[in-house]
């Protein structure tokens, strides 16, 4: 029997597998906007997304997971830690196998990385990982198709967004290597970011409180791309793309922003804005992605 093919990190597909499934995205985004997609899931059993009881639920992981196995023609069944016994008196195995026997997917918002690779071990379906405390691998996903979405912001040549039109797609704008900059502590959106970016062609430069520990990017051999120090000035200098995080070193949070594109300023660690001169400029800054819900966070 071959084995289940789960997604635990984007460190294990390879660069040209990345790249298909965010052109593939691409590919379903345009026909699901503003016209629904192809039933692709039609007939197929509930497919599963089940957050752990140490996580709050993500209001923008939900809707996105529920509406896009709605719109390819399957349906999500959400099971929180007030529906199932999962820490309880049912072991991670026991659900993963009670689970895989009924549904096709699962769909996993955990707590500690042991979690979801527990489930992954005994589950007879296909795990994707939607957040552990090692990887982050869909929002990733998630912000490379955003860069390539804008690629014409990086690139005079490229030529903008064409509008979308009925039972039309059009390819995924190609992307210049960049160089894409991170603020923020070490942790699992940065440790997929260092086994995904370098291995598309950007290069990397980090800023964390602490020491650079994580060492996954040496045996993919990408770890050539990757600047990695502690001086958020230092690492944001020449940067196409920042993407900042909280920074607990200093007891304050970084605005949590995701994504973005050309930045002219970005929160001190103190909390004072800071200004930052870079050596490509764009007449605007467009912020792509924000977690914070706070104005302040989203509308400077």
């Amino acid at each position: 029997m071959a084995a289940v093919p789960h997604l635990m990190t984007l460190a294990d597909l390879s660069g040209p597998q990345i790249l298909r499934a965010v052109s593939h995205a691409y590919h379903l985004k345009q026909l699901s906007t503003p016209w629904l997609a192809p039933q692709l899931n039609s007939g197929k059993q509930p497919r599963l997304r089940m957050p752990s009881q140490s996580l709050f639920n993500n209001t923008r992981t939900r809707v996105a997971a529920e509406t896009a196995s709605l719109l390819l023609g399957g349906r999500s069944l959400f099971l929180g830690k007030e529906d199932i016994q999962l820490g309880v008196n049912e072991t991670p195995r026991d659900t993963a196998r009670v689970i895989g026997g009924m549904c096709q997917g699962i769909f996993a918002r955990v707590g500690d990385h042991s979690e979801i690779e527990e489930l992954a071990k005994y589950s007879p379906v296909p795990v994707l990982n939607a957040l552990s405390s090692l990887w982050h691998p869909t929002q990733v996903l998630a912000d490379v198709l955003t860069l390539h979405e804008h690629a014409h912001l990086f690139d005079s040549s490229a030529p903008s967004p064409a509008p979308p039109v009925k039972a039309h797609t059009v390819p995924l704008p190609k992307l210049r290597p960049l160089t894409v900059a991170y603020v923020g502590d070490s942790a699992n959106v940065l440790h997929d970011m260092l086994v995904t970016y370098p291995r598309l062609g950007h290069s990397l430069r980090i800023a964390t409180p602490q020491k650079p520990v994580y060492q996954a990017p040496k045996p993919l051999k990408c770890d050539h791309k990757i600047w990695w120090g502690t001086n958020p000035r230092e690492a944001v200098q020449g940067a196409d793309v920042v993407v900042t995080d909280t920074w607990s070193a200093s007891n304050s949070l970084l605005p949590r922003v995701i994504l973005t594109l050309i930045p002219t300023s970005y929160q001190d660690l103190d909390g004072t804005r800071s200004r930052v001169r870079t050596t490509r400029r764009c007449p605007c800054r467009l912020e792509i992605h924000a977690l914070s819900t706070q104005e302040e966070a989203r509308g400077r």
